[in-house]
C-alpha cells in the first residue's frame, strides 16, 4: 500500500482540501488512500472491496467531484445505490464538497414525486444519485440521458443484487457511454459480482481493505422502539437507570443538540453540546471537561464528533437514528475500545424500523430489541446507589458540622423519622412510582408513524426501492468497448 499521510499528498484540489478540513477530517482512509489516486490519475475500472464504515462514501465522491465539468451540463457521473436511504446519504455528502462550485447534483428514488424529479433533472444535473428502479423508469421515460456518463459508481454492489436488481444494472450499464469508467465498490465478491465484472467491466483493478475491525463482542448492541413523542422521557430514564455512564449521545442536527441539551440540563443531567457552529475554544473546553468526567454526557452532530478521542466512553446512544451503516460503524466505535466493555442503544420509531433491519443486515451485526427498564427497577436502582454510596461514607468524607448536626438531631428526634425526612429531602418525588411520566409501547398507538419529531429525521419512513427489482437471474449482457 502506498502510505499517504494527509489528504494534500493525494491530487486533490485546494478547494475540496478546504472542505475536507472544514467537515472535520484528519487523515485519509486505507480506502481512501488507495482509491482517490487511481480515480483521479488513471482510466481504469476499478473493484474496491472494503466493509461498512471504512470512509468509501468520500473514496469515490471526493475524485468525482474533482473530474466533474462544471461547464458541461450534461450527466457527467451516477451513483447507484440499493435504497432511498443510502442514495439520499450519498448526494448529501457530494453536496458538502460542492459548496460555492455550479456542480448541480440530483437525487431519484422510488417514493418520491416523480413530477419533482423531471423539474430537477430538466435544470442539467452533472451528479445522479439514484436507486436503480427509478433509474430506469426515467430512462424509460427519456427524461434522463446517461450517453456522455464518464463515471459509473455502483455503492454497495453486494446489495444490490442480493435485492434482486441484476436486469436493472444490466439495462442501466447498457444505456450508458461505452468508454466510462464504472467503478463498483462491494464488502464481499461473490460469484454474481464476479460475473457483473467480467461482463460489464474493462480489466478492472482490484482493491481490497480489511478497514478496521470494531470489536463486537466488546460492544452491547441494542434498540428501543420509542414513540416519539416519549423519546426525551425514555433517554432520561435509561440514563437515569446506567447512572455510572459516561456517554455520547448522538443527534442529526445542531437544532436537534441545542434542544436535547437544554432538555437533559433540566431534568438533572449534566451535558453540553458540541456542534459546527460552537467555536473552537468552547469546543475544547467541552471536551476536556467530558474527558474529566464533569459532564455526564456530551451531546453531538456526526461532524463535530470527528476527531473526539476519549477512550472510556461506557454508552453510545443514538438519540437519532443514522441515515447509513457506515455512520453507525463510525458512532459505537466511540465505545469498547482499550479491550473495555461498552454499550450502544439506538432509539428507533417504528417508521425507522425498516432503516434499522438495513443497517443490521450491511454491518453484519446483531442489534437486539430491549425495553425501557420498569418504574419500579428504576426506582429500587436509586436506592441501591444510594445504599452503595452510605455504606462507604466515613465522617471525614462528610465533615465535622454536619457530623455533629445530625448527632444532636439524634438526640431531639426518632431515628426514622429524620432519616424519612431527610431522604425526602434528597429524593423528592424520585422514589414515588406517581412521579413518572408513562412511556407506552408504540404498538399501543397506530398513529405513531404520522408522528413528527422534532429531533428525528423529517423525511418519509425507510422503504426499500424494489419497484423493479427482479428475482436473481443469470447476466446475460456482455459490454464492449471500440
Amino acid at each position: 500500500m502506498t502510505n499517504y499521510k494527509t489528504f494534500e499528498e493525494l491530487s486533490l484540489s485546494e478547494e475540496l482540501l478546504n472542505y475536507i478540513k472544514q467537515k472535520g477530517f484528519k487523515k485519509p482512509t486505507e480506502v481512501q488512500q488507495l482509491a482517490i489516486p487511481k480515480l483521479i490519475e488513471n482510466d481504469k475500472d476499478l473493484i474496491v472491496q472494503a466493509q461498512t464504515g471504512t470512509g468509501k462514501t468520500a473514496a469515490f465522491a471526493l475524485p468525482i467531484v474533482q473530474l466533474i465539468d462544471q461547464s458541461n451540463s450534461d450527466v457527467q457521473a451516477i451513483v447507484l445505490a440499493p435504497t432511498r436511504e443510502l442514495a439520499v446519504q450519498v448526494k448529501d455528502e457530494i453536496d458538502s464538497l460542492c459548496v460555492g462550485s455550479n456542480i448541480r447534483t440530483v437525487t431519484i428514488y422510488g417514493g418520491q414525486a416523480i413530477e419533482t424529479q423531471f423539474k430537477a433533472l430538466k435544470k442539467g444535473p452533472q451528479i445522479i444519485v439514484g436507486t436503480p428502479g427509478r433509474v430506469i423508469d426515467h430512462l424509460k421515460r427519456k427524461t434522463l440521458n446517461l450517453q456522455n456518463v464518464t463515471h459509473l459508481i455502483l455503492d454497495e454492489a453486494d446489495e444490490m443484487l442480493n435485492m434482486g436488481f441484476v436486469e436493472d444494472l444490466e439495462v442501466i450499464l447498457s444505456k450508458t457511454n461505452p468508454q466510462k469508467r464504472t467503478c463498483m465498490f462491494s464488502a464481499t465478491m461473490p460469484k454474481r459480482i464476479c460475473e457483473l465484472a467480467e461482463n460489464y467491466m474493462n480489466t478492472p483493478e482490484i482493491i481490497r481493505v480489511e478497514g478496521q475491525k470494531i470489536s463486537t463482542e466488546k460492544i452491547e448492541q441494542q434498540f428501543i422502539k420509542v414513540k416519539s413523542k416519549d423519546k426525551v422521557e425514555a433517554l432520561c430514564r435509561y440514563l437515569q437507570f446506567e447512572f455510572n455512564s459516561h456517554c455520547i449521545i448522538f443527534c442529526r442536527t445542531r437544532a436537534d443538540v441545542d434542544s436535547l441539551t437544554k432538555e437533559l440540563n433540566t431534568r438533572g443531567v449534566y451535558c453540553q453540546g458540541i456542534h459546527g457552529e460552537i467555536s473552537q475554544s468552547q469546543r475544547e473546553k467541552t471536551l476536556q471537561s467530558f474527558r474529566e468526567k464533569h459532564l455526564k454526557a456530551l451531546v453531538a452532530t456526526d461532524v463535530a464528533a470527528r476527531g473526539i478521542d476519549v477512550t472510556d466512553v461506557t454508552h453510545v446512544i443514538n438519540f437519532s437514528i443514522p441515515n447509513d451503516p457506515e455512520t453507525y460503524v463510525h458512532r459505537i466505535g466511540r465505545t469498547g475500545r482499550a479491550g473495555k466493555k461498552g454499550k450502544a442503544l439506538t432509539f428507533v420509531l417504528p417508521s425507522e424500523y425498516r432503516k434499522l433491519m438495513f443497517i443490521q443486515r450491511i454491518t453484519k451485526m446483531t442489534i437486539e430489541q430491549t425495553e425501557l427498564p420498569e418504574v419500579a427497577d428504576l426506582i429500587e436502582r436509586k436506592k441501591q446507589r444510594f445504599e452503595s454510596e452510605l455504606a462507604r461514607t466515613e465522617p471525614n468524607d462528610i465533615g465535622d458540622h454536619y457530623y455533629n448536626w445530625a448527632k444532636t438531631l439524634l438526640n431531639q428526634y426518632h431515628p426514622s423519622i429524620l432519616s424519612a425526612y431527610l431522604l425526602k429531602q434528597v429524593f423528592g418525588e424520585n422514589i414515588n412510582p406517581d412521579g413518572y411520566a408513562s412511556v407506552r409501547q408504540p404498538e399501543d398507538d397506530p398513529n405513531e408513524k404520522h408522528t413528527r419529531d422534532k429531533f428525528s429525521d423529517k423525511r418519509k419512513k425507510p422503504r426499500l426501492d424494489r419497484d423493479r427489482a427482479s428475482k436473481k437471474r443469470p447476466i446475460r449482457r456482455k459490454r464492449r468497448r471500440n
